[in-house]
């Protein structure tokens, strides 16, 4: 089973909005600070958004105020809405279930989101 299905990603225009989704097993879901990565070619992997099982948030400087990150527990999934979208928010976007403790760490597959200008 795999643990964690993203989907949501696609090809946009500059200003446009996207929805990302992550669904994740409840067994892992109700014990993971759930988290958005995005990486984009020849850059390193860097921390979007993150969301603790409490819902406190945190987020990258360049997307604060344009993405937003939230969870429903009822359904073990994340989101992360995106809007005001621009052609450098174009990656591979990566949902992430690390254990609050640390005991274990998860990576979806990945979506492409791809930004025109």
């Amino acid at each position: 089973q795999v643990p964690l299905v993203e989907s949501g990603g696609g090809l946009v225009q500059a200003g446009e909005s996207l929805r990302l989704s992550c669904a994740a097993s409840g067994s892992i879901f109700s014990s993971a600070t759930m988290g958005w990565y995005r990486q984009a070619p020849g850059k390193q992997r860097e921390l979007v958004a993150g969301i603790t099982r409490g819902g406190i948030t945190n987020y990258a400087d360049s997307v604060k105020g344009r993405f937003t990150i939230s969870r429903d527990n009822a359904k073990n999934t994340v989101y992360l809405q995106l809007n005001s979208l621009k052609p450098e928010d174009t990656a591979v976007y990566s949902c992430n279930a690390r254990h609050y403790l640390g005991l274990w760490n998860y990576w979806g597959q990945g979506t492409q989101v791809t930004v025109s200008s």
